[in-house]
């Protein structure tokens, strides 16, 4: 049984839809959760809850790393936070992964001081789940690194493109670079010298993507750096919520509009399931020695439960060995 290590003192809403999604996920996926974090506070949440027979352990940690605190600062002076001991569970062997929806900024200081990069991983990447006709596309880098060398985009690339075979089951990934037009000619600097580099590796790349490609599904893997990335993310968030609200405003507006709504209402919750973050849960940084994932800090039990669900993935698809095969075959 995989044991997934859990910093249940990470979001907004922790330590309550921290331990109810992690007993939904302990009886859901059939794994270990140890919930790390203030002993006393967690004990008081497993009592409400029925957890007989399911494998919940809890590991001591007196402090938290908050969602106010300087990250870089955090990570090396609070060294008994939930979220140092739950990644040190990771670093010593005794857990196949670690999940917080905690402060991003955080988990990634804290996985680079305490886990380290992977042997020739030159900077990590931070994933998201982007929606498509065909599920999900995965984009990268979407905050880690503001500013990026073309090399560096190889190898979101190749990171990419394992954790979409391993944990979303897509064959043969294809992977494009974000830019202003299809053509090889197209883009920034960065983008142009990428595009060589990416042109002549054994990746399945598809060339350039702009904005309308991404929902569109043309790439399985999707390449920028994460000033880019964080903007398509942040944009497109705004967006759906937008939309989301305009629809219903129109809806209620009439009484033919609103019987047609009310017929129309399954066909709207299945499609804003697929734009609801709480399904994927969370998403991994890639290219740190060990298998992380990040959950939306507003997090709801659900999230929770899908993000311990998407590390065991990661963890049983062996991500980090074939991220770390696949990079002794590039010429970097």
């Amino acid at each position: 049984m995989m044991r997934i290590a859990l910093d249940a003192m990470g979001g907004d809403h922790a330590p309550q839809v921290t331990v109810e999604g992690a007993v939904w996920a302990a009886r859901e996926y059939d794994v270990e959760v140890a919930l790390v974090g203030q002993e006393e506070a967690l004990e008081a949440e497993l009592k409400k809850h029925e957890t007989s027979g399911l494998e919940l352990s809890i590991v001591h940690a007196s402090e938290v790393l908050g969602m106010k605190d300087e990250p870089a600062i955090a990570a090396k002076t609070k060294r008994d936070s939930s979220m140092i001991v739950a990644m040190d569970l990771v670093k010593a062997g005794e857990a196949d992964a670690f999940f917080s929806a905690g402060n991003s900024g955080g988990v990634m200081a804290v996985a680079l001081f305490r886990l380290g990069r992977v042997p020739g991983i030159k900077r990590p990447a931070l994933t998201a789940h982007y929606p498509s006709p065909e599920g999900y596309s995965v984009l990268l880098d979407v905050g880690a690194n503001t500013d990026c060398k073309p090399d560096w985009l190889l190898q979101f690339g190749m990171m990419g493109s394992v954790y979409a075979e391993t944990a979303l089951g897509i064959t043969t990934p294809r992977v494009g670079i974000v830019s202003n037009g299809e053509e090889e000619g197209k883009g920034s600097t960065l983008v142009k010298e990428a595009y060589a580099l990416f042109k002549e590796s054994q990746l399945n790349f598809v060339g350039n993507v702009e904005g309308k490609d991404i929902p569109a599904g043309l790439a399985d893997v999707v390449v920028t750096d994460g000033l880019t990335g964080n903007v398509i993310i942040k944009l497109s968030e705004g967006l759906t919520r937008f939309l989301i609200r305009a629809i219903e405003k129109e809806i209620k507006s009439g009484t033919v509009t609103a019987i047609g709504g009310a017929l129309a209402m399954p066909a709207f919750r299945r499609a804003k399931k697929t734009l609801d973050y709480s399904e994927i849960g969370g998403v991994p940084l890639l290219g740190v020695n060990g298998v992380v994932l990040v959950g939306h800090g507003r997090s709801n039990s659900k999230a929770i439960k899908n993000g311990l669900g998407g590390a065991r993935r990661a963890a049983a698809g062996g991500m980090l060995a074939a991220i770390t095969d696949r990079l002794a075959g590039m010429d970097l």
